[in-house]
């Protein structure tokens, strides 16, 4: 495309220059030859008032001799004669023919004869008796075309000119189209390869444009379903746990025999494949990480969101919250749903494994090359933040799955950051979420929603698990 529109714009312009530029040259030389006759005319008739005066020769010749032409030997006058018997009279250099003298005589008016060299200019003079007398002015090839080949230069130049702007324009103009398009299909290629993250810069022309978020919304769409798929699955094994552990007491109780024994390797069976159901949603990766131009999502918002989202349960369970550095974007390159099932994931764990009333806050820190979300409680705080953090550790204490910090986890290190726990200002927990911006990326995770929180009630205190169960 880009090249079509660089050969249409040269063919264009090329026609242009060539329609204008060679009518001009044309009336340049023109012009050029009508000026050089014209001051040929004016000198000639500077021996018009001595002819109308004398035919003396001597006159003559001093008369020719005074001017610059005739100084030159290109001036000449020919007088006829004026008696029967006489010969004409004839001073200078003669160059036309005797045809062309007659035929200037017979019709009284200037003529313009081609001669070696150059031009003749023959300019009739009536005399006192009668006859006409003929003055010839040479005028040589170059007086003629004097400026002819400059203006040709400039307009060759003029002419090359547009034709290599028009080219560079329909370039830059074919590379503000082509660009998008290739990144648009790039991108569609992508996405039709498994790679969820692709996504393309909303801009170009209108149209582009216009497809371009198009498929931005499209894919956003894939990615969503795709999480929500894989939550549906993870939640639905995830509650099946309550169900089984019921199942797995009540056979604990039948006591021996082959029936017994039978149930109880059947409940065994069933809960190793919810585990692997669950974990099998948990460990899927599908890349839906952002990884286009302008891609990512707006920190602040979500959190802002977020925290609308959840505030009606603290309200209830009367707990202050506090929201710090979100009152301007903060752009990060992390897909919208990863880090709202991170924050999820975290104020889930706040609700569920603190007090109530218990405070907590969000805090995001925008810097040069990363940006840090910290959340932080009042509450007991967790016993062993490095065992916490552990990969895989989460998932085999108190029948926890290790879908909390985990998606948090990933959600970090497919930016090139990470996680830490410590404690916070608060007195209790603090989880400082790293997200890089200089555009490392191992992997990516698929997000998930979060799910509108119920509210629980229970009483007491006690050590905060990492992660929800």
């Amino acid at each position: 495309m880009r090249w079509a529109l660089v050969k249409v714009a040269l063919a264009v312009t090329v026609m242009v220059v060539v329609a204008f530029a060679v009518p001009l040259g044309l009336v340049v030389k023109e012009m050029a030859r009508d000026r050089a006759f014209s001051n040929a005319e004016r000198r000639a008739a500077g021996l018009a008032p001595v002819l109308a005066i004398t035919t003396d020769r001597d006159e003559l010749d001093k008369a020719v001799a005074t001017t610059e032409d005739g100084a030159a030997g290109r001036l000449a006058v020919h007088v006829p004669a004026e008696e029967p018997g006489s010969a004409p009279l004839e001073i200078g250099t003669r160059r036309a023919g005797e045809e062309g003298l007659a035929a200037t005589r017979r019709l009284g008016r200037a003529s313009i004869a081609e001669v070696p060299g150059g031009f003749a200019l023959l300019q009739p003079t009536a005399l006192s008796s009668g006859e006409v007398a003929v003055v010839e002015l040479f005028v040589p090839e170059g007086e003629v075309s004097n400026g002819v080949a400059t203006a040709w230069l400039v307009l060759a130049g003029v002419g090359f000119a547009l034709i290599v702007g028009s080219v560079a324009v329909a370039d830059r103009l074919g590379v503000r189209m082509v660009q998008p398009a290739q990144r648009l299909a790039g991108a569609a290629h992508d996405l039709g390869e498994g790679r969820l993250g692709a996504r393309v810069p909303e801009e170009g022309p209108p149209e582009l444009k216009s497809a371009a978020v198009a498929f931005n919304s499209m894919a956003d769409q894939v990615v969503q379903l795709l999480a929500n798929e894989r939550e549906l699955a993870a939640d639905l094994s995830h509650r099946l746990r309550t169900p089984l552990t019921v199942l797995r007491l009540n056979a604990a109780s039948l006591g021996s025999g082959p029936v017994a024994e039978q149930t109880r390797a059947a409940v065994e069976q069933l809960e190793r494949e919810v585990d692997i159901i669950i974990r099998t949603a948990r460990d899927a990766k599908p890349q839906t990480q952002a990884t286009g131009p302008g891609a990512g999502c707006d920190a602040a918002e979500v959190v802002r969101e977020r925290m609308e989202f959840w505030s009606a349960l603290a309200e209830d369970e009367g707990r202050r919250v506090r929201v710090a550095g979100v009152e301007r974007p903060v752009r990060i390159p992390v897909a919208r749903p990863e880090l709202v099932a991170a924050l999820d994931a975290l104020l889930g764990n706040v609700f569920r494994h603190t007090p109530e009333g218990t405070a907590f806050s969000i805090d995001v820190h925008n810097g040069d090359d990363a940006v840090i979300v910290l959340v932080s409680d009042a509450g007991p705080g967790i016993a062993d933040p490095a065992a916490a953090l552990a990969r895989g550790n989460s998932g085999a204490r108190d029948g926890s799955t290790g879908l909390g910090l985990d998606i948090v986890r990933r959600m970090a290190e497919v930016t090139g950051g990470d996680v830490r726990i410590g404690h916070s200002v608060l007195g209790g927990t603090e989880v400082r979420i790293w997200i890089g911006l200089d555009g490392r990326r191992t992997g990516s995770t698929a997000g998930r929603r979060g799910h509108r929180p119920t509210r629980r009630r229970r009483g007491g205190t006690g050590t905060r698990r990492a992660t929800d169960g």
